[in-house]
């Protein structure tokens, strides 16, 4: 499927309104988290979640009840019911359900309609369909359910790396200002001021923020492009996909065996932010802080990463070298 665009376009009000979500939003996990369910292989880093969520969804009598429902609403392509995730998520898991149990019938009908023109609706959403109350509470409590079972394998690292990107964004935010934070928020997204470009599902969208700010929201699950809202008229997010540090393991990586197993994973920590410190090096990585500075040297000797000191900090950011080197083996 080709990509397309997404173009958000900022006032200085909107510069000034930019929020950081506090905590990981469960009702967007969710929903992206059942498109890693659809899509077999590509997602390497996710593939060992996606075998335990299966298993684990299959032992709690679930799997059928997630593919015959969520599954259904939250297809692969370029829609999918806004209603799923809610604003108030941010806030927390139970208000999110919350929302989504009260949402209105007729909200919900028009959503299933509008995504009746990118999919099929299979007869197990009928009810849904038609705005049934009873049917909008069966879908929240699902939805408490899945997350319950198909995150609990992950969630100590889920909360872990959303944490560390959060605390990223706000590091940026502060020490060099919104719009470096913006610049900062990956390959698939580009500031060209005032206007934050993005990959998105195929076709041209375009959002006008008009002073209502923008509320960035990383995802764990997310690993394709930024979505957003269907809906313009909704609250504007930014929902985009964060680099894993510790990918599933590999049968066929050589990676260890070439530079060994720790100053392997020296080097994808660092080529998983725009610039990592040796302290942040030796948390993510387990190493001692003598050690991780040690392999950042002989990383930096080779070629694969540079080190630059910012007044009493040495900031180790990925070279195209190493950048070529992690993608080869892929």
């Amino acid at each position: 499927m080709s990509k397309g665009t997404l173009r958000i376009v900022f006032t200085g009000e909107d510069l000034a309104r930019v929020r950081i979500a506090g905590r990981a939003d469960m009702m967007w996990e969710m929903a992206l988290s059942l498109h890693i369910l659809q899509r077999p292989g590509g997602v390497r880093a996710l593939s060992g979640w996606r075998r335990q969520a299966r298993a684990d969804l299959a032992e709690a009598g679930l799997l059928k009840p997630v593919r015959e429902q969520l599954v259904q609403l939250v297809p692969l392509g370029a829609y999918f019911p806004d209603f799923l995730t809610p604003y108030e998520s941010m806030n927390g898991f139970r208000q999110g359900l919350d929302v989504l149990t009260d949402t209105p019938s007729a909200r919900v009908r028009h959503e299933v309609d509008q995504l009746r023109r990118h999919a099929p609706v299979p007869a197990t959403l009928d009810d849904l369909a038609r705005g049934n109350r009873r049917s909008i509470r069966g879908l929240a409590r699902l939805s408490e359910r899945y997350c319950q079972v198909a995150f609990g394998s992950r969630r100590t690292d889920m909360e872990d790396t959303l944490g560390r990107e959060r605390a990223r964004l706000t590091r940026l935010l502060t020490d060099q200002g919104v719009e470096a934070m913006l610049a900062s928020l990956g390959p698939s997204m580009r500031w060209r001021p005032p206007v934050l470009e993005a990959d998105y599902a195929p076709g041209r969208y375009e959002i006008h923020l008009q002073g209502r700010g923008l509320t960035l929201i990383p995802s764990y699950f997310g690993r394709f492009t930024p979505v957003a809202m269907a809906d313009v008229s909704l609250p504007p997010v930014l929902v985009f996909p964060i680099p894993h540090e510790t990918p599933d393991p590999d049968p066929d990586d050589a990676l260890p065996d070439l530079l060994g197993a720790t100053r392997a994973r020296v080097l994808r920590c660092i080529a998983a932010t725009t610039g990592c410190t040796t302290s942040e090096l030796a948390r993510r990585t387990g190493a001692s802080l003598s050690s991780a500075s040690a392999h950042a040297q002989v990383l930096q000797r080779a070629g694969l990463v540079t080190s630059t000191r910012h007044a009493n900090m040495v900031i180790h950011q990925i070279t195209r070298l190493g950048v070529g080197l992690l993608h080869r083996r892929q």
